[in-house]
């Protein structure tokens, strides 16, 4: 008896002597920050991708500031700051009805683009891939040219609502014709492709003939620009993304098993095909709805999420710095659209272009170099 109270005295272990996490600590881990508001709640904050994100906000503020301040009309930063503080004076018009709505404008429809690019790319596991290659883009495009040649909207501030609804048809009908037990990501690519090549080819014969005028006004708006934008599609493109935060933050969590395999996550306990509808059709409401504001501006959606990526050094794309590469670079890339060839204003798509273009070569040669 002597000998069995003896063997099991090192058993008990005193109350005092277990450590318990407190509500509201937390601990570090190498460069990630664990916090434990609730016993049961864990959140990862990964040091190096805070302090890009401050970083790429601090260029995001710089890059407004710089574009409200540049122009053919070259006005203080301190007469800015005024203007914009009383509304009134001799730079209102140029500051507060040209500018500043068009630099929220660009910065928004830059977010929007590099959360849905984010969002794509997780799903196709490819970086190539972007809100275009599901027939977003030309849906859109697709929808506002049958609306201009029959007449049935005739006013542009509903032009944006009909890009957002051919944007939408286009992916819809991507996914049915995808959707055969189960999603596969590159039955999905081609599917995409094949849709947009499709309507495309709707666009060219519009534009081959119409008049003059409405071809001229097609082009302008498949080129996409911010010119003559403000307030009126800023205003719409905000709400959606204050509406799509609570999605935004299911993404983030629900991506984090789509990095391995299918077979891994459904082993996981993830339910592979629903998380990826969620996520493709999020990001085809954000590409649908930027789109429609600003026009099909490309490479934004395809070279944010990378460049956030290898800035951040994390394993997925990172959502939010996503979104502030794409604000950085569109609002940047409108203010040397405006101010190269002064002037002339270049439609900020097209220079997206012209430099996504050399930046989507080295990627497939970079591809091709790794296998």
């Amino acid at each position: 008896m002597r000998g069995a109270r003896r063997a099991a005295a090192p058993t008990e272990v005193p109350r005092e002597a277990v450590s318990r996490p407190r509500a509201g600590g937390g601990r570090s881990r190498g460069g990630t920050i664990i916090l434990r508001p609730r016993p049961r709640l864990s959140v990862l904050i990964d040091r190096r991708s805070v302090l890009v994100a401050l970083l790429l906000l601090a260029l995001l503020l710089v890059g407004m500031a710089a574009s409200a301040c540049l122009g053919q009309t070259y006005i203080s930063p301190t007469e800015v700051w005024r203007t914009l503080r009383t509304g009134s004076g001799p730079y209102d018009l140029v500051v507060n009805e040209l500018r500043v709505p068009r630099i929220v404008l660009g910065a928004l429809v830059g977010a929007a683009f590099g959360l849905s690019g984010a969002l794509v790319q997780t799903v196709t596991r490819n970086p190539l891939a972007s809100p275009d290659v599901i027939g977003v883009g030309h849906g859109a495009a697709a929808a506002t040219v049958l609306a201009l040649a029959t007449g049935v909207v005739s006013s542009p501030g509903a032009m944006p609502l009909v890009s957002v609804g051919g944007g939408l048809v286009a992916a819809a009908l991507v996914h049915v014709l995808v959707w055969r037990r189960g999603m596969q990501t590159g039955r999905f690519v081609l599917v995409g492709v094949g849709i947009g090549v499709a309507l495309s080819a709707v666009v060219q014969l519009y534009l081959t003939d119409s008049e003059l005028g409405a071809a001229e006004q097609v082009k302008l708006w498949l080129t996409g620009s911010l010119n003559g934008r403000g307030w009126q599609q800023a205003g719409p493109l905000g709400v959606v993304l204050l509406v799509c935060l609570p999605a935004l933050a299911w993404a983030s969590r629900a991506a984090r098993p789509l990095g391995f395999d299918a077979d891994t996550a459904a082993a996981l306990g993830v339910r592979v095909d629903r998380v990826r509808l969620g996520l493709t059709l999020l990001g085809v409401v954000l590409a649908a709805t930027a789109t429609g504001a600003a026009g099909p501006i490309g490479f934004v959606a395809l070279t944010s999420p990378q460049l956030a990526r290898r800035l951040t050094r994390t394993p997925q794309l990172p959502l939010l710095c996503s979104a502030l590469t794409g604000a950085v670079v569109l609002v940047a890339a409108d203010l040397t659209a405006r101010t190269l060839l002064p002037p002339l204003e270049i439609p900020v798509g097209a220079l997206t272009s012209l430099v996504g273009g050399p930046y989507l070569l080295w990627l497939l040669g970079r591809r091709a170099t790794a296998r």
